[in-house]
C-alpha cells in the first residue's frame, strides 16, 4: 500500500475544457475530507510538466486528472487507466501540455524515479483561448470522474466523506 499520494491536476486554465484536470482537482478537495492510512496531497500542476518531477518522484502513487485523447471515444468520455496499460485507443497528442506530461513520465521512467501512476481524463470539446467555460460533455463527465477516484482512493486504504457541496464551473471562474 502506497504511503504517500498525490492527486495532480493539469491544465490550461485559460483555454475552456482544457483545465478540467486542475478545476476537477480542485473540486474534489473542496467537495470531501480525506482519511486514511496514506497521506493524500493535492497539487494544481497547471502546465508545468518537467517542473512537477520533484513533487511526483515525492510520493509512491499518483493520481494525474486531465484531458486525453481517444480515436474510439467522443467528447466527454472519461476514462481511467494505469500509465503503465494505456489502452490502444488513448493518445496524449491534443495540446502542448498533454505532449509535455507524457514527456515527463517517460522521462522520470528513464531514470527509475515515476512512482505507480493512474490518468483520469477526460476528453475535451472546447479548446478556445480565453474562457473559463466548462462545455457540457465535460461537466457531464465528472460524476463519472468523482466515483472513479472515491473508489480507487478506497481501494488504497483512503476515505472519502462529502463535506460541501462545490460548483465546477464557480471554481472555473474563480481560476482568472
Amino acid at each position: 500500500m502506497p504511503q504517500k499520494i498525490l492527486i495532480l491536476g493539469i491544465g490550461n486554465v485559460l483555454y475552456a475544457d482544457e483545465g478540467i484536470g486542475v478545476h476537477f482537482v480542485k473540486y474534489f478537495q473542496q467537495k470531501y475530507r480525506l482519511s486514511g492510512a496514506p497521506s493524500v496531497e493535492f497539487v494544481d500542476g497547471g502546465t508545468l510538466a518537467q517542473a512537477l518531477i520533484p513533487i511526483i518522484a515525492q510520493h509512491d502513487h499518483v493520481i494525474i486528472a486531465d484531458t486525453v485523447n481517444s480515436n474510439s471515444g467522443k467528447v466527454g468520455d472519461a476514462f481511467f487507466f494505469n500509465f503503465d496499460q494505456v489502452p490502444h485507443h488513448i493518445d496524449f497528442q491534443g495540446s502542448a501540455h498533454e505532449v509535455e506530461m507524457l514527456h515527463t513520465l517517460e522521462m522520470m521512467d528513464m531514470v527509475g524515479d515515476r512512482p505507480t501512476t493512474y490518468i483520469l481524463g477526460v476528453i475535451p470539446q472546447v479548446l478556445e483561448a480565453m474562457s473559463f467555460e466548462l462545455t457540457d460533455a465535460v461537466q457531464n463527465a465528472v460524476p463519472y470522474m468523482e466515483r472513479t477516484l472515491i473508489d480507487h482512493l478506497a481501494s488504497l486504504g483512503v476515505t472519502c466523506e462529502q463535506q460541501a457541496e462545490p460548483q465546477l464551473q464557480a471554481i472555473a471562474y474563480a481560476s482568472v
